[in-house]
């Protein structure tokens, strides 16, 4: 199962919105092993916005890039331990291999363990140091077999494992000289009567009894004892072993490492665990602990799947897509070479939209149009082709309009255009630079790079008066895309003319075969299409200019 993104161009018209909605619906009802999401790398426009709107659809989500994040890696579902857990629940974990252990404290993440850390604890007992170690009483009996004969204060203390093993008056000063230090160890003895009273008078916090059939203790006063004593079942050398893996899982997590966030780019992340001390690392989905990450884990590179519609351009796609894993391209523009790894399933046609590519693709297979698809997909056509007026509309355009206007239950299709195009018509209190930028397509002729945008309006005349905040719009835009020129196409969709303002261009304007107007201004009567007529027009006059 994986996650499939279903994404138009930059800077998306309806078209482009409307065919990744309805390709992705065509491909969840097909392909029920993989999930496709329809998305958009820019904002949506009026118009677009009106008719999921009105159609009360939820439409395409923005997407930034498709850079390979570090989520797909994560290992999740791995065997997890409570800080409260004694350091033998580790063993079994750490013996599958694993790169890390999680360690939880109650539902909250409290850290991270490696076996490195794992190692560094026990070799403290090769230390010129005697180890001082961590004791909860309560944790004692859930790694050492027995039982307590009493259990008493403190609850919880700190200190080295002692053995009550050597002559008695050695013993002593050894006792003698650790309570001046004020260190309180945790005494292990066999059979020694006269060891354990000197442990009892002294009010040691806690001690061990091995050998425990000999009774030594029944012997001893422990009336006034005020610690805690554990009768073991094991001899004295797996008593020791046991005691230091009686210790907590909490007292390894002696320091906080970095957390890495799911949504991470994959080599920011791997470059921070390669050159960290870490050999893992906690990864979060904000608050929430997912699983970790290895070094084992940057082995593989994950790509994002993709389908591309209604473009095949690089430049004109979604951020970071020379990283993805391109599956398909449905399109009908000119193909520009997309650079593939393995063969792909390409659907280029000569069509008005996009839109009635993917109508043919519901009819091809037989999956029955809803109503609600029905609607999309005759919104981006219409929208494309101009209400079927622009030169690219083509003969199966007119077929997929006629057999979507039953199912949308669309009586009048002039008037359902005329009300769609005026969604989007007005230019009053818009931001001319968004506007400039809302359907804006970027292409490199002839060693130049430029691009094209293109509004719909129902009346040139008064789109006029917006030319100089236009232009200076389109100049900066110009600018910030670094490109060399820039147009914006103006097009009365009512009356079939258009406006053309030009930036950056210089004497090239001169070339042109349209009707100057003023100075970058031109009027194209009967243009309506940026792909069909006016890219031919600008592709000349690099040639010729």
């Amino acid at each position: 199962m994986a996650d499939i993104f279903v994404t138009g161009h930059r800077n998306p018209d309806m078209d482009s919105v409307c065919s990744a909605w309805a390709y992705a619906n065509l491909k969840n009802t097909l392909d029920k092993q993989n999930t496709y999401i329809p998305v958009r790398c820019g904002n949506l426009n009026d118009a677009t916005k009106a008719v999921f709107d009105q159609l009360s659809l939820t439409p395409p989500g923005f997407l930034k890039d498709v850079r390979s994040r570090l989520a797909p890696v994560v290992r999740r579902g791995e065997p997890m331990v409570d800080v409260s857990d004694p350091l033998t629940t580790l063993i079994p974990l750490f013996q599958t291999n694993p790169a890390a252990v999680g360690v939880m404290d109650g539902s909250r993440f409290a850290g991270l363990l490696t076996a490195e850390a794992v190692n560094s604890f026990f070799l403290q007992d090769s230390s010129k140091k005697r180890p001082s170690y961590h004791f909860v009483i309560d944790t004692i009996p859930k790694v050492l077999p027995g039982h307590f004969l009493k259990k008493g204060e403190p609850a919880e203390f700190t200190g080295p494992i002692a053995i009550g093993a050597m002559k008695y008056e050695l013993f002593c000063e050894h006792m003698d000289a650790w309570s001046k230090e004020g260190v309180s160890p945790l005494w292990v003895f066999g059979d020694r009567d006269r060891h354990l009273q000197k442990a009892i008078d002294t009010q040691v916090p806690c001690i061990v009894l091995t050998g425990s059939q000999y009774k030594a203790y029944e012997s001893v006063d422990l009336s006034r004892f005020k610690g805690s004593i554990f009768l073991s079942d094991a001899d004295t050398s797996e008593t020791l072993r046991l005691l230091r893996l009686s210790v907590q899982v909490r007292e390894l997590l002696k320091e906080s490492m970095p957390r890495l966030e799911d949504e991470m780019l994959f080599d920011e992340a791997k470059n921070m665990l390669h050159t960290g001390k870490y050999r893992a690392l906690p990864v979060f989905h904000g608050n929430q602990y997912l699983g970790f990450v290895s070094r084992r884990c940057f082995m593989d590179k994950p790509r994002t799947k993709v389908i591309l519609v209604d473009h095949n351009e690089l430049q004109q796609s979604i951020s970071g897509l020379e990283e993805a894993e391109i599956l398909e391209i449905i399109d009908h523009h000119r193909v520009d070479g997309i650079h593939t790894d393995q063969p792909i399933y390409i659907l280029c046609n000569p069509l008005g939209s996009t839109c009635t590519i993917v109508w043919t693709l519901y009819r091809r297979q037989w999956v029955p149009l809803t109503k609600k698809v029905a609607q999309v997909l005759l919104a981006g056509i219409t929208s494309d082709t101009v209400g079927l007026k622009s030169p690219t509309t083509t003969e199966t355009d007119r077929q997929a309009v006629k057999d979507l206007t039953e199912i949308a239950e669309v009586a009048d299709y002039p008037a359902y255009t005329e009300t769609l195009f005026s969604y989007g018509a007005s230019l009053v209190g818009k931001d001319p630079l968004m506007l400039v930028e809302s359907d804006f397509k970027t292409y490199q002729e002839k060693g130049m790079q430029f691009g094209i945008g293109q509004c719909e309006v129902t009346m040139l005349d008064d789109s006029r008066r917006f030319v100089p905040s236009f232009f200076e719009a389109l100049e900066k835009s110009r600018s910030q895309h670094g490109l060399d020129f820039a147009l914006f196409l103006i097009t009365d969709i009512v009356h079939e003319n258009s406006l053309l303002l030009a930036a950056g261009m210089g004497t090239l304007e001169s070339h042109f075969a349209y009707e100057r107007v003023s100075p970058h201004l031109f009027f194209l009567p009967g243009v309506l299409s940026r792909k069909k007529q006016l890219l031919p027009e600008v592709v000349r006059v690099l040639e010729e200019g």
